[in-house]
């Protein structure tokens, strides 16, 4: 998004750095998946502060979509609006409001790095030749790898594409391919339920962010950041194992059924 009032989205500048992200009003709430509405509330009950406004426009920076953010897990969690509002005033009284929304940055980014991949859905028909249908692409996207609009389809990760060009190319159907990536998935939410289960339990404690100091908040934001590569290293390092022991005990079986 330009000065110009040209949308672009959030203008992160050259760098697309996050900390210049700015957002009209209607993309804030895009952004932060609340109502318009819900919005304009909130900045009447004090709980979003006020816009920098130049002219007629209304900028939103990343942090008002950080504390939207915040306030839509608090919701979640059961509090009332009242009670965020006197939450957040006894944050920002006690000094720890910005720590708390530098936790809440800390904690989330930087998880996903994938580079997207746009073309022609010809393009994808051509990429992966006869072995392709419809009802695969289709299902690419009920899994969220792909989204389609118009005659145009991104894939959401040029790395789980070439893994399934790879598989494919090698003859394994890409309907179970699919089936394969859905497994996968669920899987993987599994793991990232467990993993975030023992981060809130050991690292932030039983009593949540309501009471802690400052200086908490800033020892669990270092602690996010230096815990965010172990669960993927964990889960690489035991794959790898699991795959060598399944790809030994097939050999042999292989091995034996020859004899």
């Amino acid at each position: 998004m330009r000065n110009d009032g040209t949308d672009e989205g959030a203008d992160g500048g050259a760098d697309g750095g996050a900390h210049r992200a700015r957002y009209r009003r209607e993309e804030l709430a895009s952004a932060a998946g609340v109502k318009v509405r819900n919005l304009r509330y909130y900045q009447e009950r004090g709980l979003l502060p006020p816009p920098r406004r130049e002219g007629r426009i209304a900028w939103y920076s990343a942090d008002h979509l950080t504390r939207l953010r915040l306030i839509s897990d608090l919701l979640g969690r059961g509090y009332t609006v009242n009670g965020i509002a006197e939450l957040l005033h006894a944050w920002e009284a006690g000094g720890g409001l910005s720590q708390l929304l530098g936790l809440e940055r800390a904690m989330t980014r930087d998880w996903v790095q994938e580079e997207p991949v746009t073309m022609t859905l010809t393009e994808l028909r051509e990429l992966f030749g006869p072995a392709a249908t419809a009802e695969d692409t289709r299902r690419a996207a009920e899994l969220g790898y792909v989204r389609i609009e118009g005659d145009r389809v991104t894939h959401q990760s040029r790395r789980l594409l070439e893994a399934t060009l790879t598989l494919v190319h090698q003859g394994v159907p890409l309907a179970e391919v699919l089936d394969a990536g859905d497994f996968v998935q669920a899987q993987a939410a599994a793991l990232a339920d467990r993993f975030v289960g023992l981060f809130r339990r050991h690292v932030v404690g039983p009593d949540g962010l309501e009471h802690l100091s400052a200086s908490q908040l800033d020892h669990i934001s270092e602690a996010a950041a230096a815990l965010r590569p172990v669960p993927r290293e964990v889960v690489a390092a035991e794959f790898a194992r699991a795959m060598a022991r399944r790809v030994e005990a097939e050999v042999a079986e292989l091995l034996r059924t020859e004899q």
